[in-house]
Order: C-alpha cells, then sequence, then structure tokens
C-alpha cells in the first residue's frame, strides 16, 4: 500500500507511536496511561488530540482531523485504528464484527479449563462500575475468549479474542471468573501490589476501508509482562 509523506520530524506525534498511515487511515500504538479521547470528566491530552494536531502538520487553520474508530481504556495499552474521513469511519465500525482483535493479559491464578470463552450479559452501573447480570433486557451479551499461553507462581499469560467489545469486557470477565488481570485497580485484587494494567491490544486485522486490501499489524511485548512471567512466544495473529 502506498503510504502518504510523512511531515517533518518536528511534527510527529509525541506521545504515540505510529505504526501505519496512508491518506484514508492511521494506526498507532497508544502507551498505558493516555485517554483515546476526552470525556465530560476528564479533558486531558489523548491520542485524538496529539493526532490531530500531528495530520495538521503543524498548521492551526487545517480542516484535517481524526475519527475515532473505538476505543482502548486508558490503562490498556496497544493498538488503535483512527480513519481520516467520516466515511472511512463509518465503514470500519459498520464491519467491526469481521475486525480480528487479539490482546496479552497477565492474571491472577490459574484458569481452569486453560482454554475457554466466557459469555455473559454486561451492563453499567450509575458508578460507571460494569459488571454481569442475568437481565437480559439490562446488559450486552458478550464474548471473551481466552487461551492460556505460559503460567507462572501465582500468574497465568493469557491471549485474548476479543468476538464483542463492551467497556472493560476483558477485565470485568476476568476478574468475574476470580482472576482479575494484574494492576487493575477498579476491578482488582484489594492488595495487588501492581500499578500498571497488564492489559495489552497486540494485535488486529481488519478490511481497508478504499482499496478492501486485509490488513494485520502487531505489536511487540511490553517489558512488564517480561519482567511479570518472563520471556514467552507469541502465536501469529489470528491463529
Amino acid at each position: 500500500m502506498t503510504t502518504t509523506k510523512r511531515p517533518p520530524a518536528k511534527y510527529q506525534p509525541k506521545g504515540v507511536t505510529v505504526i501505519h498511515e496512508d491518506k484514508d487511515i492511521i494506526v498507532v500504538e497508544k502507551p498505558c496511561g493516555l485517554l483515546t479521547m476526552g470525556t465530560d470528566r476528564d479533558k486531558s491530552r489523548t491520542v485524538h488530540t496529539i493526532l490531530n494536531e500531528y495530520i495538521r502538520k503543524g498548521d492551526p487553520r487545517s480542516k484535517n482531523r481524526v475519527y475515532i474508530v473505538h476505543r482502548l481504556d486508558r490503562d490498556t495499552s496497544g493498538i488503535l485504528i483512527l480513519a481520516k474521513s467520516e466515511a472511512a469511519k463509518v465503514f470500519l465500525q459498520g464491519h467491526w464484527q469481521e475486525t480480528d482483535k487479539r490482546y496479552l493479559t497477565i492474571v491472577h491464578g490459574k484458569l481452569t479449563p486453560a482454554t475457554g470463552t466466557i459469555r455473559s450479559y454486561l451492563a453499567e452501573n450509575s458508578a460507571f462500575t460494569v459488571y454481569s447480570t442475568l437481565d437480559q433486557t439490562a446488559g450486552k451479551l458478550s464474548h471473551t475468549e481466552y487461551t492460556t499461553l505460559k503460567e507462572t507462581k501465582g500468574f497465568s499469560l493469557l491471549e485474548i479474542h476479543l468476538l464483542t467489545g463492551r467497556k472493560h469486557q476483558i477485565r470485568v470477565h476476568l476478574s468475574e471468573q476470580g482472576h482479575p488481570v494484574v494492576g487493575d485497580r477498579k476491578y482488582g485484587k484489594a492488595n495487588d501490589v501492581y500499578t500498571t494494567l497488564a492489559l495489552h491490544a497486540r494485535a488486529i486485522s481488519f478490511t481497508h476501508p478504499v482499496n478492501g486490501k486485509r490488513l494485520t499489524f502487531n505489536t511487540g511485548i511490553p517489558d512488564f509482562f517480561t519482567r511479570l512471567v518472563g520471556t514467552f512466544a507469541l502465536p501469529s495473529a489470528g491463529e
């Protein structure tokens, strides 16, 4: 695929890593601690504001902008796709069920069985906490497929195939199984000594909104993960 000409180094985005860019989309790796976009409660610097500045190439009068296709939680690192037009955003969101999303996470304890799918209806209360409910009218059906890649003393490294994309889905599903994500201050263990959330969006495959090609992007393994469980090999995206 032909990529657009990159702007001068001084206009490269500060705070995110561009993995791929063309005239229709931009794919970046988001660090832990950065919001995807602002909220009514939080107006801090975000991926959205950083990339709007980036594609305007230093010209505040430019009408260029990026469009949010999907989000990652503030403390989740990994791959994000953004569109450069409303049409590209609508296409990507309309084909989201065909998008293959793979995450890495480290949880407390060992899951039994080691591979499986967690299903529940997820709802959110007035305190912005997500939980499973038996009331199918209150919650949205959610599916989280997991595979144990490595077990160490006290921890399990999992690959997550996200079959639906609800807010806090992975964190809630694993916590409710008794195996919260390491470093999860909202749904995790009260005595968790880690402050970094061990959840990383490591690979994504999707159809390009204009040329129709299937694209796959991967990221490396965060240092925090190898510090917790040592070295490990990753399966190829989509396997």
